[in-house]
């Protein structure tokens, strides 16, 4: 890793521009490195990863890792896979899940840290707030966008958010599991041998 790299990850993990809207001491938590070929796009940590300070260090995390099927070890390779969730830090809890990911990451880090990504070759949006920032004025639901995944395939690919709370969510959807998870299992495969 260049100089350059490092002193923008030790700026981001520095961080305090949201502290006095979130309920606990800020805790950005990312992945990257200039060698990763994939890049996941969440929502924001939740509070077992605040606690560890591992993205996905949760159910979810479970779930996604079984879904890309990538090892533990794998996952938490940045060389392999950039994890730069649309908020750094956890931003609390609301009536129905986690809270939407503060606003000050993306528009102070998003565009620095993406610049110094150039081998990323497969991107994935996990849920609503990523697929918002990266489609913008598309306004299809979530389900829409994965179920038209081969439009943006193979390098681009939104997918529900893994969480536990989605469990309807993919028995109302068995062609996720059948159709869009074995294609990007290839796809992953071919990235990551």
């Amino acid at each position: 890793m260049d100089v350059n790299f490092e002193d923008l990850m030790c700026q981001v993990r520095a961080c305090r521009l949201c502290e006095a809207q979130l309920p606990l001491e800020p805790r950005p938590i990312i992945q990257a490195s200039p060698e990763a070929r994939i890049l996941i796009v969440g929502q924001a940590p939740g509070r077992k990863a605040h606690e560890s300070g591992l993205p996905f260090d949760d159910a979810s995390g479970d779930r996604l890792r079984q879904w890309l099927e990538l090892s533990r070890e794998q996952f938490y390779d940045p060389a392999l896979v950039a994890i730069l969730p649309m908020g750094f830090c956890y931003p609390g809890t609301g009536k129905s899940g986690d809270l939407p990911p503060r606003p000050e990451c993306a528009s102070a880090w998003r565009d620095k840290l993406m610049a110094e990504l150039p081998n990323i070759h497969l991107t994935l949006l996990l849920g609503q707030y990523a697929q918002q920032y990266h489609f913008g004025a598309d306004k299809r639901t979530l389900t829409e966008r994965v179920s038209d995944w081969q439009t943006t395939w193979p390098d681009l690919v939104s997918l529900p958010h893994p969480s536990p709370r989605n469990n309807l969510w993919l028995r109302r959807n068995p062609w996720f599991e059948t159709e869009l998870l074995p294609a990007l299992a290839v796809r992953i495969k071919q990235l990551i041998p």
